[in-house]
């Protein structure tokens, strides 16, 4: 009996095991290489949570009860939006992909599901959102990334009993999560087979079922079932890259590590107190104003420099910048996000090459800047240029061949000494960054 209990014990750590084994296939190792050279994406939060004007928590924030919510489902009518007009302005700001908001939080779907009544089809609207951004991201080149809640406000199979939100919404059913599996893994089965091939799944919401950031202890009070939803998401689209914002060490079947409203590394939020992965791609998400969601208080717009130098140490980090819009209920997207991205993407046609395809720098962000860097090149990025000089220590390269500013190909002054380098600095001009390369050998 002892030896029958003992094999048991082996067979179910083996299955346990294999279950949470995971090999990228080849076409997601590409997909993989392609994210970590893309540098900067758009993020878009939108959709009925947009009308009120207070940010896409607005259901939990106001305590709104299911039925009340649902009646936006009749207000949303956004015939100001322009899918080629969105594609086309990221594209223009520099950015090589989208990341789309198919289902928030809220539960409401931007597509033409066949598993929730409350989707945009039943909206005035009557129009695929996913369909038509993603017919026009592969007419423009522009990758296109799905964001997914996995938590819901509304529905009754959601656990909400173990959840932090969302307790407000009126909702009297027993939840059943073998349910809302088989309903998220219906969803996504149609984003993965109706709308061409998809760069990657966002997922968010896992948090709501842990402790808050930052307690000793996150484990989840809800098996995820993450081996069935990433294997059949891999099965589906196996280029298809999985991320999942739940602020902790990546589980196995991820592809990619992001870092909300942080810098890797950094923890000013108070929501990413997770490490870095070293062997993932990794990405920060933060938002041109202080909200995601369309916001009628908020004003608070990062300048032109702030938005430079956020997209400079993520790739100073090795990571991708994705930057928030919050577009407005008619589907305007507002002049204070436009301006900033046309700013962003006129510093990106003459400084790209820094940041495009380049990886981490040798040194981490300093005070005056940061530093990134591909092949023989080093690219430094003078964000402060007060200093008349930056010194590095110890750098990782015996003789600098050229030094001069990535703009105009100007010389600039450097020494290199004992493993020391110091190049003059102390621009005078406007520049947001002042770029210097240095071509180098080891």
């Amino acid at each position: 009996m002892k030896r029958l209990l003992l094999i048991v014990i082996i067979l179910i750590g083996f299955i346990h095991v294999n279950a949470q084994e995971y090999t990228p296939s080849a076409p997601n190792l590409k997909q993989r290489a392609w994210f970590s050279d893309a540098g900067f994406g758009l993020f878009i939060h939108w959709g009925p949570f947009s009308i009120p004007g207070s940010g896409e928590w607005v259901m939990n924030d106001r305590k709104l009860t299911v039925h009340n919510y649902t009646n936006l489902k009749d207000f949303f009518n956004p015939v100001d939006f322009d899918a080629a007009a969105y594609v086309s302005m990221a594209k223009n700001a520099g950015m090589k992909y989208i990341t789309l908001i198919t289902r928030h939080h809220d539960g409401f779907s931007m597509w033409d599901t066949k598993y929730s009544d409350f989707n945009i089809m039943n909206s005035p609207y009557k129009k695929d959102i996913v369909k038509l951004f993603a017919d026009e991201c592969h007419k423009q080149g522009i990758q296109l990334y799905l964001y997914y809640s996995l938590l819901d406000w509304r529905r009754d199979d959601y656990p909400r009993e173990t959840g932090r939100t969302g307790q407000f919404s009126g909702r009297t059913g027993k939840s059943d999560y073998a349910s809302y599996l088989q309903f998220m893994k219906n969803q996504l089965t149609e984003l993965l087979t109706n709308y061409g091939e998809i760069g990657g799944i966002w997922f968010d919401g896992h948090w709501d079922q842990t402790p808050p950031e930052g307690a000793t202890n996150r484990t989840s009070r809800l098996d995820w079932k993450y081996d069935e939803i990433y294997s059949l998401i891999h099965k589906l689209q196996p280029q298809c890259m999985i991320g999942n914002n739940h602020h902790l060490t990546p589980f196995p079947g991820e592809d990619f590590q992001m870092f909300e409203r942080d810098l890797p590394g950094e923890n000013s939020s108070g929501l990413s107190f997770q490490k870095a992965s070293d062997k993932l791609p990794l990405e920060t998400c933060e938002t041109i104003s202080n909200s995601w969601g369309y916001n009628l208080s908020d004003t608070s717009y990062k300048s032109d420099k702030k938005l430079v130098g956020m997209l400079v140490k993520a790739a100073s980090l090795g990571a991708n910048l994705l930057l928030n819009i919050g577009p407005m209920p008619s589907g305007k997207i507002q002049p204070e996000f436009q301006n900033r991205l046309a700013g962003v993407g006129a510093w990106l046609k003459v400084y790209g090459e820094s940041i495009y395809g380049t990886k981490a720098g040798f040194i981490k962000p300093q005070a005056w800047g940061s530093v990134s860097q591909k092949d023989n090149k080093i690219y430094i990025h003078i964000l402060d240029s007060k200093n008349a000089s930056v010194l590095f220590d110890q750098v990782p390269f015996k003789k600098i061949s050229k030094a001069y500013l990535l703009k105009d190909k100007t010389p600039v002054k450097y020494s290199l000494k004992n493993g020391s380098a110091d190049i003059t600095t102390g621009f005078t001009n406007n520049e947001i960054d002042n770029v210097i390369v240095l071509e180098v050998s080891k």
